[in-house]
């Protein structure tokens, strides 16, 4: 119990956890108004989308892939929602139309990856570019507002009763689905395999390309509920929704402590790494820092964190290499 108690706190969710802590403290003590509870709703709002979309990366991460057009795909799937509601369905109708929609582009990602086995990289730097063009073909460059009241509540209100935005909500219920999955579930454990040596995983019986291409659908349809989340907070739908925001998901997902080289990482992380950046970005707008030096300063966040799991890494088999050479002197 010792060992595996030594061993968490070595981990790298404990680092987050910590620079969580200090990050929260340091800005609740000197940041003018970071506390107010129409900051946090509003950090919890805008930030959701980002988020959301960083659950089911972790996913195709771990499984040694990556998909890049999740904010082209988010965009797609609101316009696709708002072309419905123009020619007059009903908000079910509209949301159907997002969730179908980001369902079949990540199928046409899953299709190219899982199936015809190119990279994924490649693919979804494609797709990201196409998907990102059938907005402005298919809106023309105009935006489509208002928007019924559905998505501005989801977008912009809180549950009854306390500070915590709706459109938050997804992501806490998707976070605990997804690390349930992943970390107590059979599908969890071959998406493991998976990452950590997909021929290994496919000659012992698991379904290496059904599994990825799931994965990538999954990806789509967050991506279309991140889509209808931040319709609701620009109160909008343009075709430059959610322009760069994969950048942020990438991020969250990287800084989470999710290997890109496969096969390593958790859902805690993730979520760790989500409010930690959050609470950066909250904290430099209230000093009116631009979003560009958000941008810089969110960079070298994911930069440093890499260096650091790089160098403890390193530093860590150094110390073992030596305690293996002092064992074998002293036999």
């Amino acid at each position: 119990m010792k060992s595996a108690l030594i061993k968490q706190l070595k981990s790298w969710e404990a680092v987050l956890l910590l620079l969580v802590v200090v990050v929260v403290g340091a800005a609740s003590a000197l940041v003018p108004g970071f506390t107010q509870p129409f900051s946090i709703s509003t950090a919890l709002a805008t930030f959701a989308p980002a988020a959301l979309m960083a659950l089911p990366l972790a996913l195709l991460i771990i499984a040694r892939h990556i998909d890049i057009s999740v904010a082209s795909t988010s965009a797609l799937s609101s316009v696709a929602a708002g072309l419905a509601l123009q020619a007059g369905a009903p908000v079910a109708v509209a949301l159907g139309a997002a969730l179908v929609t980001g369902m079949v582009c990540g199928a046409i990602n899953g299709v190219f990856v899982a199936v015809l086995g190119l990279p994924a990289l490649l693919v979804t730097l494609g797709t990201l570019a196409l998907f990102r063009g059938l907005c402005y073909v298919l809106l023309g460059g105009s935006p489509i507002s208002p928007v019924p009241d559905f998505f501005t509540v989801l977008g912009n209100d809180n549950v009854p009763g306390m500070i915590v935005p709706w459109a938050i909500v997804p992501f806490v219920i998707l976070a605990i689905v997804f690390a349930v999955v992943l970390q107590g579930g059979v599908v969890g454990r071959r998406i493991y395999a998976i990452g950590g040596n997909p021929d290994t995983a496919y000659y012992s019986g698991v379904q290496v390309t059904g599994i990825t291409f799931g994965l990538f659908v999954v990806s789509g349809m967050v991506a279309a509920l991140a889509g209808v989340i931040n319709t609701g907070i620009t109160s909008q739908i343009a075709p430059d929704a959610a322009l760069g925001m994969e950048l942020d998901a990438i991020t969250v997902a990287f800084l989470g402590g999710i290997s890109f080289l496969g096969g390593k990482g958790n859902i805690t992380g993730v979520v760790l790494a989500a409010t930690l950046i959050l609470t950066l970005r909250k904290s430099l707008q209230l000093l009116n820092v631009s979003g560009y030096t958000q941008g810089i300063a969110i960079g070298g966040v994911l930069i440093g964190s890499l260096l650091i799991t790089n160098i403890s890494a390193a530093i860590i088999r150094s110390l073992q290499e030596r305690r293996r050479n002092a064992q074998a002197k002293a036999a």
